[in-house]
Order: C-alpha cells, then structure tokens, then sequence
C-alpha cells in the first residue's frame, strides 16, 4: 500500500531498485534517452534529480522490468484477480466459497473515498514549469505519456460512472498557446470520447482533470480494459489496498494523492493538429486534428515527482503493463471467448497488428478435418473490444498439441506453418477499420486484416537451408531465414502498388522452379539481415509493415468463388512503404552527449 509515489520511489530503492541521476538533463530527448538504455539493460527505476528547466524531479522506469511490476503490487494482484473473476461471473461466490468468500469484503473497502486530507493543494504552478519531456526527435512538442484523464457525463456526480483513461496529453508545440491550451489524444468513440459527444449536446462545460502520479496503481487503472460496470477508480484502490481519494474543487474533480493535476475544459467543436509522436509501435502517428483544453490550474503536492515514460518500438516499459493485464485475466479468456485456450496480443509487433490464439477445434468422425470452429471463436475476437483491431489473427486447434502455447511465438509459428494450407486457410476482411497508430493501411484507421487458421495433420516439414543452386531475379538479393520455414529476401525499395505486384509476379515466377514445399512464407523486406536477425525483429517488420489485402501475394495463387488461395509459398511484402509513418531514430548528437554517462567515469557507468 502506497500512499504517494514517493513513498513507492523509496520502497524501491530501499530494495535497490531505483537509483538517483544527479546530472542534470535536458527533458528534450536526453531524459529519454538514458531510460530506453537503462530500460534495454534491465536496469533500475530511475529518479531524475536535476530536470533542466523545471524544478520538480522525474521518475521513469517504475514499471521496466516485470518483476519490479510485481513487487509494487505483491500484497494486492492475488485479491484483484479474485474481484474480476467474481465481476464476470458472480456464481463463484457460490461454487467455491472457500476461495472468494474474503473478496466482498475487499471490494467494499475498495470504494473511492472523499478526501480529507489534499496534499494535491500544496502549491500551483505552470504547464512551462514541469519537466516537459520530449522523447523523439520528429515529436511535435513535450507529451504526458503517462497521464491519467478523469472525465465525467453532464451533470453526472456519482464517482463511480466516471471515466478514467490513458489518452496522451500534448503540452507544448504546434500551435497550442503554451500554459494556456493543450492537445487531448481521443476518439469520439472511446470513454472520455463518449462524453465530449454527450457535452457537444449539452449547455454544460466540459471540464476535465489530468492526473499525473500518484500511487503506481494510479495510473495502471487507467489503461486496464475493465469489466463492465467496475470502476477504474475502484480497480485503483484495489490494487493499491488502499482507497482512492478525490474531492471537488471549483467543478473539477481532484486526485487528493496525485503528484500534479491539470484542470481545464474541453473546446466542444475545437480541433487543433496534434502530434507527431513516437509510438508504440515503433513508428511515429503523425499529425492529426483532436480536441484542444484550455488550462485552468496546474496544483501540485509538497514532494511532486512527475512521472513519465518513454513509448518507443516493443518491448518498452509498457510492455510490463501488457503483462500484468494478461496475467489478472487469463482465467477469463474463455468465459469472454468462448472455445478460447490462448490468446497472445504479441508485443514485439506493436500488440495490435498480431494476435496469436489457440482454440478448440473438435473432431467431426468421417470428414476431413480442417478449421470450422476456430473460424469461429476469430469471428468473435475479430468483432470484440480490443481485439477488434487485430491485424493478423492465427489461431491453431488445440487438439493438435494440448501443450501449444502462444506465448512461445518461434514454437508456436512452427506448429502452424507445418500444418496451414494456403489454399484454404486464409480468410480476409477488406476496407475496414485497424488501429488508428498502424499507418501501413490505405488511410488513416483505415486497412485489412486476415486470419490463418491451421488444424489438422502436419502437411510439411519446414527447412532452415534453401536448395542447390537456388537463384533469384535481379532486384532480389541476400535471402535469409527468419525462421524453420519462413525465408527474408531483400528488395529494392517500394515505388507504388502496381510495380509491387509485378515484382511479386516477376519472383513467383522464378522461384516455383524450384523445390520450396519446407518454405512456407517468404518475405520481401528492405533489409533481410536485420529481419531475421532475431525473432522481434521478424515480427515487428513483418505484420507491422503490411495490409493483407494489399501486401500478400502466393506463388501459384488463384481466386476461386472471392476465395483467395495460393498452391505454394505465401509471400508477405513487408517493405516500407511511401504512405507508412517514418520509424523512430535516435538523434545522433544527443546520443553522443548521453554516451558520456555511460562511459568510464560518468554517474552511469555500471550500465555503460
């Protein structure tokens, strides 16, 4: 139980999983770059002592490795899991009594709680005061990217119908006047998006609080995908063990333990561009128009310590956050799909553009056996919540390796590509809607996606060698393997559609000269090196630089009925395409400024 973020800072380095950067650092892009190479050695939290231009300290890290995600909230994930079990499906309760009979008790204790005490009060400053912490060079100003956005429906005060969600906050750039607007990241159909469509209704403002810090389970709750009618402010006393304190000040509700709160009220039919920004999935999302909050206060506690993060290409420290999700509602899986063994948003391809999935797919005696209800349970992924912005499904039958996992992605790609045939197992959906961040489709939230689903006998042992005298056509070079099966050959730059398509054609052509039934994918990539290099980089080139409709092609593919099907290889053309947002670099000269920290003699050194 955390009372501030403070006090969870000097629990962690009591147990020496923080330490304190005294150097001073520039919060544009030197802050960040000295967490993604801490984060990449699995280092410490990290406490930013001396912020260039602010004099509130920053705190990165908190959640970088998944152990340390565990520690902070070893006394509660056991009670919270027990709370959403008991949340999908109450008869629990009865069914096994000796198991949930304490979770009531929590639950009740759990409830928001007026605050007496308001340590939030303690003083007000500026938006040009705080760390504004720049993480990538294209970004279009400071963000908040770890923000927690409280927003509530017009005259509604009842606490627990409010919404709180992660949606980024930009504070600077563009043409936000500063300390006095900022940019707010939503769409129109999300939680706070519901309300602002509620308020363009409504005489009432629209007045919002962001809440930045607090006890860690603070901002947790509001990226966690919720059951329905549970409160994220109740999930956040939850795993806090400790209730969560607000009051009313002004008409804005406050967080009593938060570090900072920005007050403001929303623009109802104002859009400025927001953006760009360095995302999750390793890209930037570009600009874009979205709502615009005029400032009203900025107060802040005694101890503040701004808490951020740092969004970049997975695995990044986010990354622990899909983890600790997985691991409180794993049980549930089959209850919200059912049939559902396993299911795997795979994080080193952005979660979105590919989800692993194992189902049950039942023996039918005297027919062939082949994909019928795993069609299904995809159908349902495809149409449900989150998943829904699935990209690429592949789902396997269970019954074909009790033991499949699709957590072991190299293993489980084997499994399937020994046994999918492409003739039949490919089914796509065209001209509809993917996640707003993946830019590879054919406009902005607009794409396909497919679902390969494999169940039956192996059909093909997969190869990590290519036979004699295997050539390729010019403008085709350095094939590599990525995996048993699947072969990345490099290729010249994308130019547009219709020369990709001869290109493929030109290739299939070639290749079905040769004996390919162990290879089973090929890839046309910029760089083959780089791809198959190690498995992340296999799946982030992959399924994150391609739109099934547009960028599969097969060797001896046919059309049969609108069925689309290939006799040979599959063929993904996961190049970078003119329309794609540009991938995250790092500035060369602030790398260089940020290498002497690390070097012999500088304050971080042991993580050179």
């Amino acid at each position: 139980m955390y009372r501030s973020l403070k006090e969870a800072a000097l629990d962690l380095e009591k147990h020496k999983e923080l330490i304190r950067i005294k150097t001073e650092l520039d919060p544009n892009l030197e802050m960040a770059e000295v967490h993604r190479r801490i984060f990449d050695a699995k280092g410490p939290a990290l406490l930013f002592e001396n912020v260039k231009g602010s004099n509130f300290p920053a705190l990165s890290n908190l959640y970088g490795t998944i152990d340390r995600t565990r520690f902070l909230f070893r006394d509660t994930l056991a009670k919270v899991q027990k709370i959403i079990e008991l949340k999908i499906d109450p008869m629990l309760a009865l069914k096994k009594p000796g198991k949930y009979w304490r979770s009531g008790f929590t639950a009740l204790t759990a409830l928001p709680q007026k605050a007496w005490s308001k340590p939030i009060k303690y003083g007000q400053t500026s938006i040009d005061k705080l760390p504004l912490i720049k993480s990538w060079p294209m970004d279009g100003g400071a963000f908040v990217t770890l923000p927690q956005v409280f927003s509530m429906a017009p005259g509604d005060k009842n606490i627990m119908r409010s919404n709180l969600g992660m949606y980024r906050i930009q504070l600077s750039g563009n043409q936000y006047e500063l300390n006095k607007e900022l940019g707010l990241h939503y769409q129109l159909h999300r939680g706070i998006g519901v309300h602002h469509s509620m308020y363009n209704n409504s005489p009432d403002p629209f007045k919002v609080s962001v809440f930045v810090g607090g006890p860690p389970s603070h901002a947790f709750s509001a990226i966690m995908p919720l059951p329905e009618g549970l409160s994220e402010l109740t999930f956040a006393g939850l795993l806090n063990g400790r209730r969560f304190r607000y009051f009313w000040e002004n008409g804005f509700v406050l967080s009593a333990d938060a570090d900072f709160v920005i007050t403001g009220t929303v623009v109802k039919n104002k859009k400025m561009p927001e953006g760009p920004f360095g995302d999750h999935l390793g890209y930037y999302s570009l600009e874009h128009d979205f709502p615009v909050m005029e400032v009203d206060k900025v107060y802040h506690r005694k101890d503040a310590i701004w808490h951020f993060s740092v969004v970049g290409r997975p695995p990044a420290e986010d990354s622990s956050f899909g983890y600790l999700i997985h691991e409180l509602v794993k049980d549930l899986t089959p209850q919200e799909f059912p049939g559902l063994k396993d299911l795997h948003a795979v994080d080193a391809a952005g979660v979105h553009p590919l989800l692993l999935a194992v189902g049950s797919e039942r023996y039918m005696p005297f027919r062939e056996r082949k994909p019928e209800e795993i069609l299904t349970i995809a159908n349902r992924i495809l149409g449900t919540g989150q998943t829904s912005l699935a990209k690429f499904l592949v789902i396997a039958a269970q019954e074909d390796d009790p033991n499949l996992d699709s957590h072991d992605i190299g293993n489980f790609f084997r499994h399937v590509l020994e046994r999918i045939d492409w003739r039949r197992d490919l089914h796509f959906q065209t001209k509809t809607t993917i996640d707003t961040l993946d830019y590879s489709g054919n406009g902005w939230n607009e794409g396909s996606k497919v679902i390969m689903a494999c169940c039956g006998p192996k059909l093909r042992n997969l190869s990590t060698t290519l036979p004699d005298n295997f050539s390729l056509p010019d403008g085709f070079s350095e094939p590599k393997i990525a995996l048993p099966g699947i072969l990345a050959i490099k290729t010249r730059a994308y130019s547009d559609q219709k020369t990709a398509e001869t290109e493929a054609k030109k290739l299939e052509e070639q290749i079905r000269n040769y004996d390919l039934k162990e290879i089973a994918m090929i890839l046309l990539v910029d760089d083959s090196e780089f791809t198959a290099f190690n498995l992340n980089n296999f799946v982030w080139v992959t399924f994150t630089r391609a739109n099934p409709s547009h960028d599969i092609y097969g060797v001896g593919s046919f059309t049969e009925f609108k069925h689309w099907g290939c006799t040979g290889p599959l063929i993904i053309d996961a190049r970078v395409k003119p329309h794609h947002a540009p991938a995250l670099e790092v500035d060369k000269k602030i790398k260089e400024k940020v290498d002497k920290l690390f070097a012999k003699g500088g304050e971080l050194e042991k993580w050179g």
